[in-house]
């Protein structure tokens, strides 16, 4: 599977449930997390949108909210 970029903020409920489904997906080991608070222009393009998938190798992103048919959907049109 190609790498996947979850980006998130500390402290964020909203991050914390999309890991756990991610986790229950079967891709804990999938993914990279990155703090958006450690690149301003991560933070001014995703501040009020974490968390936010995104495929490396495409650029294709899947915003918040999604479910696991969501996520499933997403990881089948990018790979």
């Amino acid at each position: 599977m190609s790498q996947l970029i979850l980006y998130y903020q500390p402290d964020c409920h909203l991050c914390d449930e999309a890991e756990a489904l991610m986790t229950a997906a079967g891709l804990a080991e999938s993914y990279q997390k990155v703090d958006i608070e450690s690149d301003l222009e991560l933070l001014k393009r995703y501040g009020i949108h974490v968390p936010v998938l995104k495929h490396s190798d495409n650029e294709q992103e899947l915003f918040w909210p999604f479910d696991r048919a969501g996520l499933a959907a997403f990881l089948a049109a990018v790979t």
